[in-house]
C-alpha cells in the first residue's frame, strides 16, 4: 500500500485520469459499455499498473470489457505515454474489482437483516 500524496500515489491517480479520459474519447466501442475505472496499482518500479474497473452489465458485459482490454491495452498505454511526461509508461493489467459487488451484496443482507429484525420486534 503506498502512501497517500506519494509519488507512486500520484502517479498511480493520473494514470487513472488519463486513461478514464481516452477510455470516453476515443475508444468506440460497443463492448466497453459503462464502464468505471475505481482503482489503480503502481508496482514500486512503475513498471506495471494493475487497472481496476467495474461495469454494468453482468458477467456478459463484464467479458466483453475484459476481452476488449485484453486486445486494447496496447493502444491505451501508446496513448497514455502521449499524456504521461513521465520517462516509462508501465504495462497495463485490467482486472475486474470485485469489491462494488461484494460491497452492494453485504448492504443487502445488511437491509435483510434489519427488516427481520423489524418484522420480529412487531411480532
Amino acid at each position: 500500500m503506498t502512501k497517500p500524496g506519494s509519488r507512486t500515489s500520484r502517479l498511480a491517480e493520473q494514470i487513472q485520469r488519463d486513461l478514464a479520459e481516452i477510455l470516453r474519447i476515443e475508444m468506440n466501442d460497443r463492448r466497453l459499455g459503462l464502464v468505471t475505472l475505481t482503482d489503480v496499482e503502481l508496482s514500486p518500479d512503475h513498471s506495471h499498473a494493475k487497472v481496476f474497473f467495474t461495469t454494468i452489465g453482468g458477467t456478459e458485459g463484464r467479458s466483453a470489457c475484459e476481452a476488449l482490454f485484453a486486445t486494447a491495452s496496447g493502444f491505451l498505454r501508446s496513448r497514455l505515454a502521449h499524456e504521461m511526461s513521465t520517462r516509462t509508461v508501465p504495462q497495463l493489467q485490467f482486472q475486474f474489482d470485485e469489491s462494488v459487488e461484494r460491497g452492494m451484496r453485504l448492504s443487502r443482507l445488511i437491509d435483510d437483516a434489519v427488516a427481520d429484525d423489524r418484522r420480529r420486534g412487531e411480532d
